[in-house]
């Protein structure tokens, strides 16, 4: 009788994609509980079957443009913030590094922030990530000229840190001389990331950016796979570490500045879901891709329904509740690296 035990080998192999299985299904199962919160509940179902119908009933009209883009929004913006983390922290090989460590979060807060101090998307509602994707792109382009095309890592991170510097400071300045408490309020509460009052536009809007930098990301897992050994060694196996570290950064920036210019800063999940999938995935950076962009899209869908359930009087924003989970992981982190060291 042939032996059902897998060798270490064809577990390692196996498990990626049981784990991709098991992830997606989540998504499924929280998307639907996401769909079905609210002030009234509804039956998803007969919603979904009333849209295709040509009078859609009154929960199909809640559906489709409440709770659907939300879903969908939460969806692509965790993914775009997990994978950003892995691919980040497989390029850098620091699993401390996290998607906005190249400056694309704080140059698309400012853009958006900068459009709301002027006024400037009264009259279009898109403006904001508009300019969020601006800044990133602007930010991007800063770290480039900062950091020189054949750049190593510490120059790269340098770069980053100077430029997110920068962007902080603008924000800080732009607060500071808010023209009313309550452009003030505007300002901050943007900043701390939030899924609720977002359309099927704003879908559409951020999808060409985030697809791009999606795109961007495929066929990354190899060469990352290879440069874990060394820039040397993965140069001598085909790998152009200058070019995988500039794709890499571009599509970083574009994933997460549109993520970011959609819904403001939501942090800590291009951090955590990382590290929380990579033991299920043998640490290999290639494989730690596909499974964390799933990882993101259900934290985020997690915390979204965190935030509808916890009972507060002004409801809780997203990016608040991710930030008080992620902090103290890493804060975790970093007495762990202290004791043992990372692998």
């Amino acid at each position: 009788m042939r032996s059902t035990h897998l060798s270490p080998q064809e577990t390692t192999v196996n498990t990626p994609s049981k784990l991709s299985t098991v992830l997606s299904i989540t998504i499924v199962v929280l998307a639907v509980v996401s769909l079905d919160l609210g002030a009234e509940s509804i039956d998803v179902l007969t919603a979904l079957k009333s849209l295709l119908s040509d009078a859609p009933s009154i929960d199909a009209i809640i559906l489709s443009e409440l709770r659907l883009p939300r879903v969908l929004i939460a969806m692509a913006v965790g993914a775009s913030l997990g994978v950003c983390g892995a691919a980040m922290q497989g390029l850098l090989r620091n699993p401390l590094a996290s998607p906005g460590l190249i400056g694309s979060s704080s140059g698309a807060a400012l853009g958006a922030v900068i459009v709301l101090y002027f006024g400037l998307g009264a009259g279009f509602a898109q403006a904001v990530p508009l300019a969020g994707m601006l800044g990133s792109l602007i930010a991007t382009a800063l770290v480039f000229l900062l950091a020189g095309r054949e750049a190593n890592v510490t120059t790269l991170i340098l770069a980053g840190v100077a430029v997110n510097a920068m962007a902080t400071a603008s924000m800080s300045l732009l607060l500071n001389f808010a023209p009313s408490p309550f452009a003030m309020r505007e300002l901050v509460l943007w900043t701390l990331g939030d899924l609720s009052d977002r359309s099927m536009l704003d879908l559409w809007v951020m999808l060409p950016c985030t697809l791009v930098g999606w795109f961007l990301l495929v066929g990354c897992g190899r060469q990352l796979d290879a440069l874990t050994l060394g820039e040397r060694t993965a140069s001598s196996l085909g790998v152009s570490p200058g070019f995988l570290r500039w794709r890499i950064f571009i599509a970083v920036s574009l994933a997460v500045g549109a993520a970011v210019a959609t819904t403001g800063m939501i942090g800590f999940i291009g951090l955590v879901v990382p590290h929380l999938i990579r033991p299920w995935v043998g640490h290999a950076p290639g494989k730690l891709l596909v499974p964390s962009a799933l990882g993101g899209s259900a934290m985020l869908l997690a915390a979204d329904i965190g935030v509808r359930l916890i009972p507060t009087q002004n409801l809780l924003k997203v990016g608040v509740l991710t930030s008080l989970v992620g902090a103290p992981f890493f804060l975790h982190l970093i007495l762990r690296s202290r004791r043992h060291g990372y692998r």
